[in-house]
């Protein structure tokens, strides 16, 4: 009996951080390698597959301000990160045997495609893996809302978002050992108690549109598989 996705097109979200592996810097392509093969799998089960690619291995603009450079040119600084590991996940996939496109916010025509909705929605249609860096391609938004307003103009099912820790906890479970993790969580209790499952202007974006976000830890193999397969996995936001 043929396997059945519970989601028919997604949109992952990768942050930066998932690409470090052991490194404190940078790549790890042996970690990036292994993220392809989870993306592989799901690919091989039909999932039209979105990825929306941070930069915080390299970059980080609340870093960046703090050391005094100006918002714009710091977010700026960030989202050329992300085209970065957008080219490095881009060849990863491809080693794996899996056909790519990658579409920048930012034109960059020589590295990446221009973003085009309809085309980037073709390349789903096809079977590609589409990778989308550069957020939304100007200062102040951070990925996390770039994430929803690719996915509602894809019209992506579900976000899942990648992450170091295995849910949504009310409080930091790094920092608090009393935090307890959420099943599932309404988006208007995310806003309330502040949760930081992703910025306010994303969380919005889905509540207002419907779209739920599955949270979850990288970090364990196999994990991309069972979400997409509808399976009882980190918290389901919605």
């Amino acid at each position: 009996m043929a396997i059945k996705p519970a989601y028919k097109r997604i949109l992952l979200k990768l942050s930066g951080e998932s690409l470090l592996g052991k490194l404190s810097f940078g790549i790890d392509f042996d970690k990036a390698a292994a993220i392809a093969e989870e993306i592989k799998e799901i690919n091989d089960l039909g999932v039209e597959t979105a990825i929306i690619i941070g930069g915080g291995n390299i970059h980080r603009g609340v870093r960046g301000i703090k050391e005094g450079i100006d918002v714009v040119s710091s977010d700026q600084m960030g989202m050329l990160a992300t085209v970065i590991n957008g080219i490095a996940l881009q060849a990863v996939l491809e080693k794996a045997g899996v056909v790519t496109r990658h579409i920048s916010a930012i034109e960059i025509r020589s590295l990446a495609e221009p973003f085009i909705r309809r085309r980037a929605v073709r390349h789903l249609e096809k079977g590609r893996i589409v990778i989308f860096s550069a957020g939304t391609g100007s200062p102040y938004f951070t990925t996390d809302t770039a994430a929803a307003l690719r996915a509602l103009e894809i019209k992506a099912e579900v976000i899942l978002k990648a992450t170091k820790v295995d849910g949504v906890y009310s409080a930091d479970p790094m920092i608090d050992a009393r935090a307890k993790k959420f099943k599932s969580i309404r988006f208007m209790e995310v806003l309330k108690r502040d949760l930081k499952v992703m910025d306010a202007t994303a969380i919005s974006l889905c509540k207002d549109n419907g779209l739920p976000i599955i949270v979850f830890d990288v970090g364990h193999r196999g994990n991309v598989k069972r979400a997409v397969l509808g399976e009882s996995i980190g918290t389901k936001v919605y």
